[in-house]
């Protein structure tokens, strides 16, 4: 237990850069819809690609912690729905290097968020139907590397949260603890 008696997991660098990785392909899948919506803003981007970096084994750095918040800083500016699912997915993946050795519910969204979010996007560019949201994750889940579905299982369910993100959250995690 920590001093705040919040329960610690065993994480090591591997399936951390695992996760980032998980997390990175997940989110270049749907960076496309937010280039098309906001060609000039390269945020998401750069925030994938330093995602990618720490999963090649790069060190956690200020400059990818700061990839992550331009990242959601991008998807909160942007208009389209679609887009702001793909920056927050963008955003998901630099932060995965972050993850928290905490056995809490909030730590899944650091596994599954951006896979969450790049299906969300999908979902939305294909007119709200969630056939192809159940799809997209149905590909995350058989993306997940042992590694990934290891780190997920010392995690508690997350909590049930409301709405769409909610709902695709709490699908692919069930999926992933199978």
């Amino acid at each position: 237990m920590s001093d705040k008696g919040k329960v610690e997991i065993p994480l090591s660098d591997d399936e951390l850069r695992q996760v980032a990785l998980f997390a990175a392909i997940c989110a270049r899948r749907v960076l496309p819809i937010f280039e098309a919506a906001c060609p000039n803003d390269h945020r998401p981007r750069d925030a994938i690609a330093e995602a990618e970096a720490f999963a090649a084994g790069n060190k956690r750095t200020a400059t990818l912690r700061a990839c992550a918040w331009a990242a959601y800083t991008a998807a909160r500016e942007t208009k389209r729905a679609a887009a702001a699912n793909a920056a927050q997915a963008a955003s998901h993946a630099a932060a995965a290097a972050y993850l928290h050795p905490l056995a809490t519910p909030h730590q899944v969204k650091h596994v599954l968020g951006a896979a969450v979010h790049q299906a969300l996007a999908l979902e939305l560019e294909a007119g709200n139907d969630i056939a192809v949201g159940r799809e997209q994750l149905h590909w995350a889940a058989n993306l997940a590397s042992p590694a990934v579905r290891s780190v997920l299982r010392r995690l508690p369910p997350p909590i049930q949260d409301r709405g769409r993100f909610g709902e695709l959250l709490n699908e692919l995690d069930a999926e992933l603890r199978r």
